[in-house]
């Protein structure tokens, strides 16, 4: 407060229409997740005469929730969410550090080539087509690889990774190779311990998205036990499944008119986990993202 009294006038002002600016983006951001979160809990009758926004449940009901539990796709979904979101991660930082520890380091030939090479992927693209006949053609067509593989690097991690890779000083380097170090060495050693935070902003984008990839699986994907939970939900949500199970819904069927709570319920479930996660890695997430933005 003594801070704020110190000011000038023309600062005090800045500072409250950025408060006030900002106040009024976080309630759009938060309010619609607000209202799944309330209609989730609601009475399914209720619920589907309501026609405003909600603030509190309308009533009080779990039949939502013990629907989306009760499916067994629901959970066949969320095993293959989460191999894909742990393997699919772990495939994409593997290729991500050893891509950007070979185009950040002076020493290596024809580095402004590859670089050029790589960023020439993020402006040029085949189409879908192109890449569903060369996946098809490898023999990864309906399998877990077809998921994993296509997005193994993403070039914009990659050039951020590579920016933050360049930024550590040369003389670290140098002096572990006077020491007899190799590669790996300096790889392990010295450069991912100096990198924690543009490291954990990388596995957040790549969880992120595999997380909530959906498109892929509905090109690549027909064996139901592979889906994703995010086709499950694209089922629901689109497809107007209200059995959760991909089949037409009936309007005779007993879950019928639990057709709009089990949309809002289905949401939450999908969302809690990776919004729980997100904030063990906020606080790197300004300073990793700033530090490989910078200029080499």
């Amino acid at each position: 407060m003594q801070k704020f009294k110190n000011m000038s006038k023309g600062d005090r002002i800045f500072d409250v229409v950025n408060i006030v600016i900002l106040t009024i983006l976080t309630v759009i951001f938060i309010y619609p997740m607000w209202h799944c979160l309330m209609a989730s809990f609601s009475d399914p009758g209720k619920l589907l005469t309501e026609q405003h926004m909600l603030l509190v449940p309308n009533g009080f009901s779990l039949k939502g929730y013990q629907a989306v539990m009760g499916n067994a796709g629901i959970w066949i979904g969320y095993k293959n969410t989460i191999f894909y979101m742990v393997v699919g991660t772990l495939i994409n930082m593997i290729l991500t550090i050893l891509g950007a520890y070979v185009l950040s380091r002076q020493r290596m030939m024809l580095k402004r080539a590859l670089l050029f090479f790589v960023t020439l992927t993020m402006y040029i693209n085949a189409g879908l087509i192109p890449l569903f006949l060369v996946v098809k053609g490898l023999g990864l067509y309906n399998s877990r690889w077809a998921i994993l593989l296509p997005v193994g690097v993403s070039t914009y991690n990659l050039i951020v990774m590579r920016t933050s890779f360049a930024h550590v000083p040369r003389a670290l380097e140098e002096s572990a190779m006077m020491d007899g170090a190799g590669d790996l060495t300096i790889l392990f050693r010295i450069l991912l311990p100096v990198s924690k935070a543009t490291l954990a902003v990388m596995v957040l984008f790549y969880a992120v998205s595999h997380w909530n990839s959906w498109f892929s699986a509905s090109i690549y994907l027909q064996d139901r036990k592979l889906f994703p939970l995010q086709l499950y939900l694209r089922e629901i949500l689109i497809a107007n499944s209200t059995a959760i199970n991909g089949e037409p819904s009936d309007p005779l069927d007993g879950l019928f008119y639990l057709e709009e709570l089990i949309k809002y319920c289905t949401i939450i479930v999908s969302t809690v986990p990776i919004l729980a996660a997100y904030p063990f890695a906020q606080k790197y997430f300004v300073s990793g993202v700033m530090l490989g933005s910078l200029k080499e």
